[in-house]
């Protein structure tokens, strides 16, 4: 295994060129990205998958959509599906995707959008929806062709982009030194026992610019579950057999709260944005039988429609900062960097 590691790192530096070679014509405007009309915050990161993107979009729609007309922009990945679509009564996670569709069950008053040209997409939301004065921006990190008002980077606690390498090596879809690009940090994931030793260590090795902003998070599961009839709290699981269906890039963080509550389940785990199949949903049913089946949200929008089962549900998370300080300052930052107006 270490010599395929170490095979691969002549192709992880002749990709690492190229992407430093593409970021330097942007960089010197020979390539020209656009801005957007509009107040814009874009999330992005810089390694594959698992960074918490996601739960940093769902917070900013929960923080601003009820005082503004949003727009969530995204690339739709794993949508059977291509080209512009507004996400509307019919759409499902299928056709627009996972995440999209999360978002608009969840966020009724808001317009998502896909697409996998962001400029032409833009475009767009200006064209069919004049009233959006707010777009947030999902993984466009990369997606240089665009500049959004605000930019923020999402990382974990426990797989940093300092400690990572390019890929096919490591995990990084560029080098680290894209961090500069963005105005504001997100670590996510952080322990329950967090200490102000850890922040200030974390900090240091992000290196960061004076102008830039970091903020600490950490996942908060519901002790609720939910599906589309009903809920049902923590107390009543423990006696229950439990079938965990994940399709996720990271389910270890879930894994460990409900080992901490415990919680006894089998699990069955899918790689990310895993479109189940036949195959999937035969294996899913004969495991669970009679069981209860847990998954996450984002999974629930693909499982829903194929198992039609009353015994399917889902655990509702949330980003949460260490203090209700910092969690004002990260808001009062995105709010003088967007400068949205009444």
């Amino acid at each position: 295994m270490k010599l395929i590691r170490l095979l691969l790192i002549p192709i992880a530096m002749l990709y690492g060129l190229i992407l430093s070679i593409r970021n330097g014509l942007f960089n010197f405007k020979f390539f020209k990205s656009q801005h957007t009309l509009l107040p814009s915050i874009g999330i992005g990161n810089l390694s594959t998958g698992g960074t918490g993107k996601s739960i940093v979009v769902d917070y900013l729609i929960s923080i601003y959509h009820s005082k503004y007309s949003i727009a969530v922009l995204s690339r739709g990945y794993g949508r059977k599906s291509t080209g512009f679509k507004i996400a509307n009564s019919s759409s499902s996670a299928i056709e627009i995707g996972d995440e999209p569709f999360q978002f608009f069950k969840k966020y009724p008053n808001i317009k998502v959008v896909v697409g996998e040209n962001r400029v032409s997409a833009v475009n767009k939301i200006f064209k069919y929806e004049p009233k959006i004065n707010l777009l947030i921006l999902d993984d466009v990190m990369q997606h240089r062709w665009i500049t959004p008002s605000h930019l923020i980077l999402t990382t974990t606690y426990s797989n940093p982009f300092f400690n990572d390498f390019i890929l096919p090596f490591g995990n990084l879809r560029e080098y680290a030194v894209g961090k500069k690009r963005a105005q504001t940090i997100i670590v996510t994931k952080c322990p329950s026992s967090f200490s102000e030793q850890n922040r200030i260590d974390f900090e240091k090795k992000c290196n960061l610019l004076s102008t830039q902003n970091i903020f600490f998070t950490k996942i908060n599961y519901s002790e609720t579950i939910l599906n589309n009839n009903e809920k049902l709290d923590f107390v009543n699981l423990k006696s229950k057999k439990i079938v965990l269906v994940t399709g996720i890039s990271d389910s270890q963080p879930l894994v460990e709260f409900l080992n901490s509550n415990n919680i006894s389940f089998n699990h069955l785990k899918y790689r990310d944005h895993f479109n189940y199949d036949t195959m999937a949903i035969k294996k899913i049913k004969k495991e669970a039988n009679s069981s209860l089946i847990l998954t996450t949200e984002k999974d629930y929008g693909r499982l829903f429609p194929l198992l039609k089962s009353n015994k399917l549900y889902y655990i509702p998370i949330n980003l949460t900062f260490f203090s209700k300080n910092e969690e004002h300052e990260f808001n009062e930052k995105i709010k003088s960097f967007i400068k949205i107006k009444n």
